[in-house]
């Protein structure tokens, strides 16, 4: 069992993991980067790949992290609504939507808790 004392250090790491994926996701959709297609800017694949740049590079290094991850934690919900639910079915393993409820709730999480350790915010606050 990991002792508690090192839950804000766990905590900085999830929050860099979770925000640096996301990123990726973004760098995806918007540039083809590692292996995906181009998505056009002017698209809802578009539009999402400039949210997740954003917000997953905010949320990696713990800047507005609370608003970056709950824009994050709400393009996830629509991403799981809209194109997983209705157009694939309704569990998550049915329609893979299963990374988009992770990312969902784990931004969720981020958004309530804040920035922790090791981020621009906790940097700025202490100035």
């Amino acid at each position: 069992m990991i002792p508690e004392r090192y839950a804000p250090i766990t905590y900085a790491l999830f929050r860099f993991v979770f925000g640096m994926l996301f990123f990726f996701f973004g760098l995806q959709k918007l540039f083809g980067l590692f292996g995906g297609p181009q998505a056009p800017l002017m698209s809802l694949q578009g539009a999402a790949g400039v949210v997740e740049t954003t917000c997953g590079f905010l949320i990696m290094i713990g800047l507005f992290t609370r608003p970056a991850a709950f824009l994050a934690s709400g393009e996830m919900a629509v991403a799981y609504f809209y194109i997983h639910m209705r157009l694939m079915g309704v569990t998550p393993l049915m329609n893979m939507g299963e990374r988009a409820t992770m990312f969902c709730f784990a931004f969720l999480y981020i958004a309530s808790r804040g920035a922790g350790l090791f981020s621009a915010d906790g940097a700025m606050a202490k100035k």
